[in-house]
C-alpha cells in the first residue's frame, strides 16, 4: 500500500502508462536516459566501470546481456549487443538462459541490472562459463541487499524484492517485471558457499559495493529526479566519504566472476 501511494506520487507519467514488458518500453527507458542527465551520469560511471575490468590478455568478442535502454557501446568498441526482446536498437535477440555462441569463444559477458531478471540463474551461470574462454569474465552490476537498501528495494523501487527466499529461481512473469532484486545478494553473498560448491569453474574475484543514494537521487527509470544534474559530482564524492560504511548502506554490487 505504502509502495503503490508512492508511485502515484512521484513516478515519472510516462513510465505509468506503458507495459513495462512491452518492447516499446525499452525504447522509452533508451530516451529517459538520454533526457534526464543525472541518470545518464549515473550510467556513465558504470559503463566506466564496467569497460576497465574487462581481461587484457584474452581475445574475442564481448557481449552485453539486456542492452535495449542503453549506449555501453560508446565504451567497448565492437560490443555485441543483446536483449530478450526484439528492440531494433540492439546487434542479437536471446535468453541468457540459452545463448547462441559456441564453446570457449567469447571474451567476457557484461550486464547491468539484469541478472536479477533471470528466472534460473543456475542455468545462466552454467551457460556463460561455458561460453567464455579460460580467464574470461563474466561483469555485472546488481542491486545488492543493505540495512539501507531493503529499505529502498521495498517500499521506493518497482521490482519484486524478497531477500529471504530460499530457492535461488523464481517464477517466471514478463522479461522485465519477472525478477527478484536481491537474486545477486542471494546467490553471491547469502548462499556463498553453495555457489562456490555447485559452480567450480567460476572465481569470484570482486564484489565491491557502491552507490548508496546516487541512483536514487536520479529518480531511476521511473521516479522524477530529485536532484538537478550539476549536482552529481558532489553526491559522488559524498559517497566516496561513506565507503567505510557501504555494507549498511550501498544499493548496488560491481560483481566479476572469472572462468577457471
Amino acid at each position: 500500500m505504502i509502495k503503490n501511494a508512492i508511485h502515484r506520487l512521484f513516478s515519472h507519467p510516462s513510465a505509468r502508462d506503458v507495459d513495462l514488458d512491452a518492447p516499446e518500453n525499452t525504447l522509452l527507458r533508451a530516451s529517459i536516459i538520454q533526457n534526464k542527465p543525472f541518470l545518464k551520469q549515473f550510467y556513465q560511471d558504470c559503463y566506466s566501470s564496467i569497460s576497465k575490468l574487462l581481461p587484457g590478455k584474452i581475445n574475442g568478442p564481448v557481449i552485453e546481456l539486456g542492452s535495449g535502454g542503453g549506449f555501453l557501446k560508446d565504451y567497448i568498441p565492437g560490443l555485441i549487443t543483446s536483449e530478450i526482446l526484439a528492440i531494433p536498437t540492439v546487434d542479437i535477440q536471446f535468453d541468457g538462459q540459452s545463448m547462441p555462441f559456441k564453446y570457449a569463444s567469447v571474451r567476457a559477458v557484461v550486464m547491468l541490472d539484469v541478472f536479477h531478471h533471470i528466472p534460473r540463474p543456475a542455468t545462466f551461470l552454467t551457460q556463460a562459463a561455458d561460453i567464455l574462454k579460460p580467464g574470461g569474465r563474466l561483469i555485472m552490476i546488481e542491486p545488492w541487499v543493505t540495512a539501507w537498501s531493503r529499505f529502498v528495494y521495498r517500499y521506493l523501487h518497482h521490482e519484486p524484492f524478497d531477500p529471504g527466499v530460499k530457492a535461488w529461481r523464481f517464477q517466471k512473469g514478463g522479461p522485465l517485471t519477472g525478477a527478484n532484486s536481491a537474486l545477486p545478494w542471494i546467490v553471491f553473498d547469502r548462499d556463498r558457499q553453495k555457489f562456490e560448491d555447485r559452480f567450480p569453474e567460476w572465481q569470484v574475484k570482486t564484489i565491491s559495493l557502491h552507490t548508496p543514494f546516487c541512483y536514487l537521487l536520479s529518480g531511476g527509470l521511473v521516479f522524477k529526479s530529485i536532484m538537478p544534474a550539476a549536482c552529481y559530482p558532489l553526491c559522488r564524492r559524498f559517497e566516496k566519504w561513506l565507503q567505510p560504511f557501504n555494507h549498511l548502506l550501498s544499493m548496488f554490487a560491481t560483481i566479476v566472476l572469472q572462468r577457471k
